[in-house]
């Protein structure tokens, strides 16, 4: 029988992590100072990010280090296994061979910790004593609320509204880790007032939290903001996913047709599939899959220009896909897809077309879970059943078109603590939503002065 698991030895654990800035053939266009137009220096990030993680954040050097401290750490769950769907294949009646990187054995069950161990790490050597984030779905909270204890750090956690109350369990989490777990918009910051002020009953969302959360972090020399995903920096330290990947199908002696994942701001996505870009970018021939929810469609249906990260307009301006910077997506399970921008390394490469994108309903990818967790047995977040839609549909094409395809994605996280969702589900509670045009042009009327990539 063909192996069902591939495990790779703690010896054979990737000791670099891998920049896709280096092989781009065009680079990404820089991040703009709001106030000037022009493009930022290290200096301008300096309030809000130590300088070790700034320097990587502009590095165009291919391989970047990885620390050993951080490396005795990623030894906990790393390296993660590679399976084969073997479950789902013969319930769709596929002949595709689906392969999948389990990311959900990491102690919070999601793939954060790749970058929430190594952004605590770089700012206890740089002498931080706190750290201010935001969280949506709640698994990058948990991942840093996790790491800032393990270098005894404190750790302050901005949770979207919806969020907070969706998904209580998750604060539970991050709690027991040590950390502070606030609901935003909240009355901590001038920029949850605001919101507050305006709109009483505002769910929240990834931009409100962004900027309360920096807000929070500048100004005290002792604290500083850390991001889960979008940033360069975030994406670089998850593409030890990909690396891992490659490293195992390589013992199989098999590369995929077809690369997948789930994308919101990017990490998971990037983490799984920068590696194949890169060699997409050399000459080999491979289909790369970004998944993404009809109600928050930023690779789909966002246009490419330069808009705020946060929804008070405290970034520096980057150049990506964006719904606008004040969108407030609809409430969804899929917590960690909210949010109103993409990475602008998943946006460049989306706009060289060396990716693609496509988009999916909650009850689409919801059906899909199911169809995961009856077939495989483990229960996928939220946000992992995006990607297990596209894999379905992927799949389903190879029987249409009766030819063989190698399909690998990203099972970027469990969804133990998301079964309110899977309720919702259930019971028939959730319903199909498409985000309307009149919203998109609505959102996006804020970006319309901005410089143009």
């Amino acid at each position: 029988m063909e192996q069902i698991k591939v495990l790779l030895d703690e010896k054979e654990m990737p000791r670099q992590w891998y920049n896709i800035q280096a092989d781009l053939a065009t680079p990404l266009r820089p991040p703009l100072h709001p106030a000037t137009g022009k493009p930022i220096s290290p200096n301008d990030l300096a309030p809000v990010f130590p300088m070790n993680l700034i320097e990587q954040e502009v590095s165009t050097e291919r391989w970047i280090p990885i620390p050993e401290p951080v490396l005795e750490k990623y030894a906990l769950w790393r390296p993660t296994p590679l399976y084969r769907a073997r479950g789902l294949e013969k319930a769709l009646g596929t002949p595709a061979k689906i392969f999948y990187k389990n990311e959900g054995v990491s102690p919070p069950g999601s793939h954060k910790p790749n970058t929430a161990v190594a952004q605590a790490y770089y700012n206890k050597v740089f002498g931080i004593k706190r750290l201010s984030t935001e969280t949506g779905a709640g698994q990058w909270g948990s991942a840093l609320s996790m790491a800032c204890q393990m270098f005894g750090l404190q750790c302050r956690v901005f949770m979207v509204k919806v969020s907070y109350h969706q998904k209580p369990y998750r604060r539970s989490m991050m709690e027991t880790w040590g950390a502070e777990c606030i609901p935003s918009p909240s009355d901590r910051t001038q920029a949850g007032r605001k919101i507050l002020a305006e709109h009483p009953d505002s769910p929240g969302s990834l931009g409100i939290a962004i900027s309360e959360a920096i807000e929070d972090a500048v100004g005290n020399p002792e604290a500083r903001y850390s991001l889960g995903s979008v940033l360069n920096h975030v994406l670089l330290h998850q593409t030890i996913i990909g690396l891992e990947a490659q490293k195992q199908m390589e013992k199989l002696g098999i590369y995929p047709d077809v690369v997948m994942g789930c994308a919101g701001g990017g990490s998971n996505f990037a983490g799984l599939c920068l590696p194949f870009v890169r060699d997409k970018i050399h000459g080999k021939k491979v289909t790369i899959v970004a998944a993404e929810p009809t109600s928050c469609p930023t690779l789909t249906k966002g246009p490419f220009r330069y808009d705020f990260g946060d929804t008070a307009m405290t970034t520096p301006l980057l150049a990506m896909h964006t719904l606008g910077h004040d969108f407030v997506p609809a409430p969804i399970h899929a917590g960690g897809l909210r949010y109103h921008g993409m990475a602008p390394i998943v946006s460049h490469l989306l706009e060289e077309k060396l990716i693609e994108a496509r988009a999916f309903d909650q009850v689409e990818t919801f059906t899909a879970g199911v169809q995961w967790a009856r077939a495989e047995g483990f229960i996928p977040a939220p946000e992992t059943n995006h990607a297990i839609a596209a894999v379905v549909q992927e799949a389903l094409r190879a029987k249409e078109e009766g030819r063989e395809k190698v399909i690998l994605f990203n099972w970027s996280g469990h969804g133990y603590m998301d079964m309110a969702a899977y309720d919702a589900f259930l019971s028939g509670k959730l319903t199909r939503y498409e985000l309307p045009e009149e919203e998109i042009r609505r959102a996006l009327a804020a970006t319309d002065a901005f410089p143009k990539p």
